[in-house]
């Protein structure tokens, strides 16, 4: 016989499920295209705007600067206006600055628009992972994390594909194809913010498609996760000066280091092996799928057993290693099989790494604390666009990046178990 409670958990869970991610999806799949179009574009921008490897790369880093300043503000205005204005003001104007980048004059334009379109897309990553905690329990939600960020994956092997595709173009209407970069990726977020402005409801209350008695349980089980406290704006703010939020931002830098460092310069290695740009973006396709296949496996795995520090540490040690021996092994096609495990072994780690915040935070609290932990975190994206390229410049390899990555991946690991400890110590003891 089965139990009441749990086929309406799984009913109200599949429906939300069937009738928010996929839009999730789309629109992560669209910022993320936005945030790494630049690592395309820079095979003939470079050359086209007259910079260095560094000088572009301190551009392209910008952008996480603009995100760092405005991530945790915007979140709380979400918190505030709710999902449905905030992020079709998100989409669009993040939309406007990629089609402005398509006409770039000179370095100076170049990283001011960079800087204001990770001012335009600030809040958006972690006002989903707010969003989330709105719509799903806890057990539940390091599961639709990894959904989302499928989004990311699929997004990289589309931009993958299209990149090189796009580059092709050059002289098309007259047109650089590194301008057909910006100008086709940039479009689909200025079309897609009208329709996220009509459907997309702020909360569970204001879902009409969800029955009334699964609004009843969800708020109940939401409820009974906050012990019954009231949402409150006031001191919101004291979140992002928790010590396991900041523990948690200090923690995660090495993610986003990762993860920036890897997608950005794989095409540059890639390039190195003689391909063409099409060729360059099809064999890129190959570790983003393996990065989705292992986003929807580790999370699952960590729901069925237990999600325990090995869930976040193991995938970043298997990525280290594989950096390493991206290095040292010998032939492209084995450096390149190392960077295909090391993509997804670097991703894996996050979904479960995001369940964490949720676990003392709820509400506004939850918005600013998340905001504070990603735009912290996102700084690892800055020093990876820069770190890589001066890696580079220095050494005249395009591998040896791999190693500076490697020794951050390594180190973050081993700081995974102590911060876990620390987690769990203030939960026993009710802080």
């Amino acid at each position: 016989m089965s139990d009441p409670s749990a086929d309406m958990e799984r009913a109200t869970v599949g429906q939300v499920t069937r009738r928010l991610m996929p839009l999730f999806c789309v629109m992560y799949l669209i910022a993320y295209i936005d945030r790494q179009n630049v690592s395309y574009a820079k095979l003939d921008m470079v050359q086209a705007l007259g910079l260095s490897e560094a000088a572009y790369g301190l551009g392209a880093s910008l952008f996480f600067i603009g995100y760092f300043l405005f991530e945790a503000p915007s979140n709380l205005i979400l918190a505030r206006v709710g999902a449905r204005v905030w992020f079709a003001r998100i989409m669009f104007t993040w939309g406007l600055v990629t089609l402005a980048l398509g006409f770039t004059q000179n370095p100076t334009m170049f990283y001011i628009l960079r800087f204001l379109l990770g001012a335009a897309e600030a809040g958006f990553f972690p006002g989903v992972l707010y969003v989330l905690t709105l719509w799903y329990p806890q057990a539940h939600r390091a599961r639709m994390v990894g959904l989302f960020m499928i989004a990311s994956a699929v997004a990289n092997a589309v931009g993958a594909a299209i990149g090189g595709v796009l580059l092709d173009l050059d002289g098309l209407l007259g047109l650089a194809g590194w301008q057909w970069v910006f100008l086709v990726t940039g479009l689909p977020a200025v079309l897609l913010a009208p329709y996220v402005l009509w459907r997309l409801p702020n909360g569970p209350a204001e879902a009409k498609w969800l029955p009334q008695a699964q609004k009843a349980w969800l708020a109940a089980a939401l409820s009974a996760e906050r012990g019954g406290a009231i949402d409150d704006h006031r001191g919101a703010w004291k979140a992002i000066f928790d010590p396991r939020v900041l523990l948690l931002a200090g923690l995660y830098i090495g993610m986003p280091l990762g993860a920036y460092g890897l997608s950005y310069w794989l095409p540059t290695i890639v390039k190195s092996f003689g391909v063409s740009n099409t060729v360059n973006g099809l064999i890129n396709i190959i570790p983003w799928i393996l990065v989705g296949v292992a986003l929807w496996w580790v999370p699952r795995h960590a729901a069925r057993h237990g999600a325990s520090a090995w869930h976040i540490a193991g995938p970043t040690l298997v990525a280290a290693a594989a950096l390493v021996l991206s290095v040292i092994l010998p032939g492209s096609a084995l450096k390149f099989a190392m960077l295909c495990i090391a993509a997804p072994a670097i991703f894996a780690a996050q979904p479960v790494f995001w369940s964490l915040p949720p676990s003392f935070l709820s509400g506004p609290q939850a918005a600013a604390g998340i905001a504070a932990i990603n735009a912290i975190g996102n700084l690892g994206g800055f020093i990876a666009q820069n770190l890589v390229p001066m890696v580079r410049d220095a050494t005249g390899s395009n591998l040896a990046p791999m190693l500076a990555l490697a020794a951050v991946l390594l180190m973050t690991s081993a700081l995974i178990f102590y911060a876990m400890g620390r987690l769990d110590r203030s939960k026993a003891g009710g802080r």
